[in-house]
C-alpha cells in the first residue's frame, strides 16, 4: 500500500469528531497567526527595523553632510544665496496663502536594504595606515563639526566618520589612517552614496531566541559624499545595528498585546456570529429531522437569522419531508386499495373451488360450468389487475427523457384512424407547424388511447381532440358526447381504482395511469365542467431546440 493512502487511512480512524464551531474557531485563529508567523519566520517585521535603521541613517546623514558642506570655504556665495532665495519665496507662497513647489526641489530618498535578498558582507576592514596628510580645509570642516557629531552620535547611537577627499580619516581614535580601501568608500570618493549589510563582530547574544534573528547580527552602513561646488569634498560614513527582533517587539509589547485581545475578540464575534447563522440552525434542523423521521412534528420555519444556503436548506428539507409523507400516504392507501381490489376476485375464486371440493360428485353439469367461468372471470380480472398495476408503477416512475420529442399532429391523427370504428370516431383540431412536445410518441399516444377508450366504453359516439399552443406549453382539449361525468365523482376521477364500471372490468387505473405519465413530463391534466359530455385538458411543455 502506498504510503499516501496509508496515511490517510491513518488520518480517517483517529481524525477527531468536532463540531462545527470549533472548525470555524480553529479555522479562524490558524488564519489570525499567519501574519504573526510570516512576522517570524518570513522575517517581515525584522525587515521593517531594518528598513527603519536605514531611513534614520539617510535622515542623518542628509542633514550632517549639508551642515559639513556649509563650513567649506568652497560653498560660494552664490549657492548660499540661490538657497536663501529658494527657502525665502518658498515661504512667502506658504504665508500668503497657496503653497506652490517646484516638482524637483524635494528628492526623497527611500530606504533600499532588504534583509531577505540582500548579501550580508563581512565585517568592515580595519583601517590603513597611510602616508597622506589630512586634507587642510576637510580637517578644519571635521574640528568645526566635531560638537555636533559628537551630540548627534550620543542621542542616535551612530558611528560616524568623517573622511577627506583621500579617503583619510579625520577624527577619532582612527585619525590619520586610511578608509580608501573600503569598496563602500571609494564609491561614495565617487560621488555615489552607498548603503549596505556588514557583519557586527561585537555582537554578542543577549536571549535565548536571538538566534532565530537575522539581523541581531547586521550592522547597516551608510556612506554619503559631501558635496561643495560639484566637488567631493569629503565623506561621511554611518553605522548602527538596527533593533533585534525580539527587542522589538517586547518594545512594542503593549500594541502588539492590543493587537492580539483585539484579533481574539473579533475571532470570538465571528465564530459566534457563524454559530448563529450555520451551526446552530443546522442543529436544529438535524434534530427535527429525527423526529420527523420518528413521525413527530414537522420542518420548522428556518430562523430569521440563518444564512441564506440554510435558508433554501430548510425549505429543501421541509419539501422533502412533505414529499415523503404525500408518498407515505399514497403507498398506504395504494395498499389498501390493492387489498381490497385483490380481495372480491380471489373470495370468487376461493368460494367456487371450495363448493366444486365439496360438491363437485353430485353437482350438475350446468352447476359445474357456471362455478368454473367464475373463476376464469375473477382470474381474468386479477390479470388485469396486475398488468394495469405494473403500468401504474412505471407511469409513476415517469421521468422526461433529454432529446425526446413528439410530433402532436402526427400522433392525434394515427390515433383517430386507430379508434375509428361504426360506432365510435375521433375528430382532431390540429393546427399544422406545432411545435413537438416533449414526451415519447409512445407515451403520448398511450394518454390519447386510454381517455379516448374511456369515452368509448362510457357510451360516447364522438370524440373531438383539440391542441393549441399556450404560455410555452401546448395545451389539448378533450371532449365528447357522451353521458358526462356525475358532479359526485369529479373530485375522486384520478384516484387509484375509482371506477363506475367494475362490473363490467373497469379496474380505475386508466385516469391515474394518464394523469402519473402527464405529470411525469412537467405537464398537467385536469377534467373540465361540460355543457355535455365529458372534457378533459392536459397541458405539455414544449421541447427544447438544440
Amino acid at each position: 500500500m502506498p504510503w499516501g493512502a496509508g496515511l490517510i487511512q491513518w488520518l480517517r480512524r483517529h481524525w477527531p469528531r468536532l463540531r462545527l464551531r470549533t472548525l470555524l474557531f480553529g479555522i479562524f485563529v490558524f488564519v489570525a497567526g499567519l501574519p504573526g508567523l510570516s512576522a517570524v519566520f518570513l522575517r517581515v517585521y525584522e525587515n521593517t527595523l531594518v528598513r527603519q535603521t536605514e531611513s534614520e541613517l539617510i535622515a542623518q546623514g542628509a542633514a550632517l553632510v549639508a551642515a559639513a558642506g556649509g563650513r567649506f570655504p568652497q560653498a560660494t556665495k552664490p549657492q548660499l544665496e540661490a538657497s536663501k532665495s529658494s527657502f525665502e519665496k518658498m515661504s512667502s507662497y506658504s504665508r500668503s496663502g497657496p503653497v506652490w513647489v517646484d516638482p524637483g526641489y524635494y528628492r526623497q530618498e527611500s530606504p533600499r536594504i532588504d534583509l531577505s535578498a540582500d548579501r550580508i558582507l563581512s565585517e568592515r576592514p580595519d583601517p590603513r595606515r597611510t602616508a597622506l596628510a589630512p586634507d587642510s580645509v576637510a580637517l578644519a570642516m571635521a574640528e568645526a563639526m566635531q560638537l555636533v557629531i559628537d551630540q548627534t552620535g550620543r542621542t542616535t547611537l551612530s558611528s560616524i566618520i568623517l573622511i577627506d577627499p583621500h579617503g583619510t580619516i579625520l577624527s577619532g581614535r582612527w585619525a590619520g589612517q586610511s578608509y580608501a580601501h573600503v569598496p563602500e568608500v571609494q564609491k561614495a570618493l565617487h560621488g555615489k552614496t552607498v548603503t549596505l549589510l556588514r557583519r557586527n563582530g561585537e555582537y554578542r547574544a543577549r536571549y535565548a531566541l536571538e538566534w532565530l534573528s537575522r539581523a541581531a547580527t547586521v550592522r547597516v552602513h551608510h556612506v554619503r559624499p559631501i558635496m561643495v561646488d560639484g566637488r567631493v569634498r569629503g565623506v561621511l560614513l554611518l553605522s548602527r545595528s538596527s533593533r533585534a527582533l525580539f527587542r522589538g517587539m517586547y518594545e512594542d509589547r503593549g500594541k502588539i498585546a492590543l493587537g492580539f485581545f483585539l484579533i481574539l475578540g473579533i475571532l470570538f464575534l465571528l465564530t459566534a456570529l457563524l454559530h448563529r447563522t450555520i451551526a446552530r440552525p443546522i442543529v436544529a434542523l438535524s434534530k427535527a429531522t429525527r423526529a420527523v423521521a420518528a413521525g413527530r412534528g414537522d420542518i420548522p420555519n428556518p430562523p430569521a437569522t440563518a444564512a441564506v444556503e440554510i435558508r433554501a436548506l430548510y425549505e429543501d428539507f421541509g419539501e422533502m419531508a412533505d414529499a415523503i409523507a404525500r408518498r407515505s400516504r399514497y403507498l398506504k392507501d395504494f395498499a389498501a386499495a390493492v387489498s381490497h381490489e385483490f380481495k372480491t376476485p380471489l373470495a370468487g375464486i376461493r368460494g367456487a373451488v371450495e363448493i366444486i371440493q365439496d360438491h363437485g360428485e353430485s353437482m350438475s353439469e350446468a352447476d359445474l360450468t357456471r362455478f368454473l367461468g367464475n373463476i376464469t372471470a375473477d382470474t381474468e380480472r386479477l390479470s388485469a389487475l396486475v398488468s394495469r398495476l405494473l403500468d401504474q408503477a412505471r407511469a409513476d416512475m415517469a421521468k422526461p427523457e433529454v432529446g425526446v420529442s413528439a410530433d402532436v399532429a402526427a400522433i392525434c391523427a394515427r390515433v383517430a384512424d386507430a379508434m375509428q370504428s361504426e360506432h365510435f370516431s375521433v375528430k382532431t383540431d390540429v393546427p399544422a407547424g406545432l411545435p413537438p412536445v416533449a414526451m415519447a410518441a409512445a407515451t403520448l399516444e398511450t394518454i390519447l388511447v386510454g381517455l379516448a377508450e374511456n369515452s368509448r366504453q362510457a357510451g360516447a359516439q364522438t370524440m373531438t381532440i383539440t391542441a393549441r399552443t399556450e404560455d410555452g406549453s401546448l395545451r389539448l382539449d378533450l371532449t365528447d358526447d357522451g353521458p358526462g361525468i356525475a358532479p359526485q365523482d369529479r373530485e375522486r376521477l384520478f384516484e387509484p381504482f375509482f371506477t363506475t364500471r367494475r362490473s363490467e372490468g373497469g379496474t380505475g387505473l386508466g385516469l391515474s395511469i394518464a394523469r402519473s405519465l402527464v405529470e411525469g413530463h412537467g405537464g398537467e391534466i385536469d377534467a373540465l365542467t361540460g355543457e355535455t359530455g365529458a372534457a378533459f385538458r392536459f397541458s405539455l411543455p414544449l421541447a427544447r431546440r438544440i
